[in-house]
């Protein structure tokens, strides 16, 4: 049970709660045999002196008091703080499209993509931890598009880890492809003939390998680890801090795939920040809005889309949300609504957004764009969308909706090795042969 107190932090297993765990097992070991998640013994929720000083804390000062919230006791202080600076070296603007439409833009990080946040802060996480351990790790993750680029770079070159990056071929835009297969090293990008979930599944039943796991020391860097989930809370922190300038109060629209950024918000919700509501958009893979409106989940075949980083019919980290809310749609529905939109609806988002605001947006952030329109705002009520990807990531998309070139951001580079991936089928054999071959 998620209760709010001051002890040290401790993880349990959603499927088997007397399975309690310290930060660095749930960590390193990311999902337990049973197929279940790490969540918090509580959510700490911050002093009110936090919350009067947030309007004048910058990004990295927030980074570090919420950071230390989840992590203080077991990663010392001037580590944590050498993790906070060197994640949050790029801006996270807040910016202002009419009086009630905000873009968060999330995507000025190495890779072009809000996971930067927490793939970095995971990879100094592990490097701690890592050295304490003094044996090789096996980072495995499943991706549909951005998580893959934002792990492989945080990871690269780093001692002690090796990463294997499985993404559905053929499904993700080719910027992201040469992200992940161009660095070599310690990571190795493997195609598999399937769609994400086939990637997903495969991972889960890699981690369920008892006979594997004694041979491989194997952690996930999806947002299933808690690692990497935690940090992404910080910018809906330094949001809402930029909003108290203007005296106004959030309704955050996230683009939502396998659901860690949305769980992320909701989180950060259960701490004290004072968010209004949360809208879960998401393309035609409509399982979890339709359950926020039914009551009644039903997992269908994954559906290729041009938002592809949320083509996930059966969303992980929708278990931890269920968990926040004790499993109670009822619950869910006083801070969350669902929505969903067709690829032609995205289309007209980012046409929208264009004409009207002379704002560029991916199809991602389009559709977050989107469900606020539906939202019924109250007077004091201001709607933010998070942008999670640059739109040059999704370039022969946009720039035919928007009839115009976009241009590449001064800081992105391509890590220019020679494209190198590992093609399979969607078998779990061959997987297997991979790990234990590398």
């Amino acid at each position: 049970m998620l209760i709010e107190k001051e002890i040290n932090m401790k993880f349990y297993n959603i499927k088997n709660k007397s399975e309690v765990v310290s930060l660095k097992e749930a960590v390193l070991q990311s999902i337990v045999q049973e197929n279940g998640f790490y969540m918090p013994e509580y959510i700490p929720r911050l002093a009110d002196s936090f919350f009067d000083n947030l309007i004048n804390m910058s990004l990295k000062e927030i980074a570090y008091e919420v950071s230390a919230t989840f992590f203080n006791g077991e990663i010392p202080n001037d580590v944590l703080k050498k993790i906070v600076e060197e994640t949050f070296d790029f801006p996270i603007p807040l910016v202002r499209l009419s009086e009630k439409i905000f873009s968060l833009e999330l995507y000025h990080g190495p890779t072009l993509a809000f996971k930067d946040v927490g793939a970095r802060f995971m990879s100094g996480i592990f490097e701690y931890f890592i050295g304490e351990e003094k044996k090789d790790v096996y980072v495995l993750a499943a991706t549909s598009g951005d998580t893959g680029s934002a792990v492989a770079n945080a990871f690269y070159n780093r001692k002690g880890v090796k990463v294997f990056v499985l993404f559905p071929k053929d499904k993700i835009s080719e910027i992201q492809r040469l992200q992940m297969t161009t660095l070599g090293t310690n990571i190795t990008a493997i195609e598999v003939k399937g769609d994400f979930d086939d990637c997903q599944a495969l991972v889960k039943k890699a981690f369920a390998d008892r006979n594997l796991n004694l041979k491989l020391n194997l952690t996930s860097a999806n947002s299933i680890n808690i690692a990497r989930l935690f940090p992404q809370c910080i910018y809906y922190f330094y949001a809402v801090a930029q909003l108290l300038k203007i005296n106004k109060k959030p309704v955050f629209s996230v683009p939502s795939g396998n659901f860690g950024n949305l769980t992320a918000g909701l989180i950060a919700k259960k701490m004290g920040l004072p968010i209004e509501h949360f809208i879960a958009s998401t393309n035609r893979n409509n399982s979890i809005p339709e359950y926020l409106t039914t009551g009644k989940y039903h997992q269908k075949p994954t559906i290729y889309t041009i938002s592809n980083a949320m083509d996930v019919s059966n969303p992980s980290n929708f278990i931890r949300i269920k968990e926040l809310y004790y499993n109670s749609v009822h619950e869910m529905n006083k801070d969350i609504l669902g929505s969903w939109f067709t690829d032609d609806e995205t289309k007209s988002g980012i046409k929208e957004l264009f004409e009207k605001y002379n704002y560029i947006a991916d199809p991602h952030g389009a559709i977050a764009f989107l469900g606020l329109k539906k939202f019924p705002f109250k007077e004091d009520q201001v709607g933010v969308f998070l942008e999670t990807a640059h739109p040059i990531k999704f370039n022969e998309i946009v720039e035919e909706v928007i009839n115009q070139k976009i241009e590449i951001p001064d800081h992105f580079r391509l890590i220019k090795n020679n494209v190198n991936s590992l093609l399979m089928e969607n078998n779990y054999y061959d997987l297997m042969e991979i790990l234990l071959n590398k």
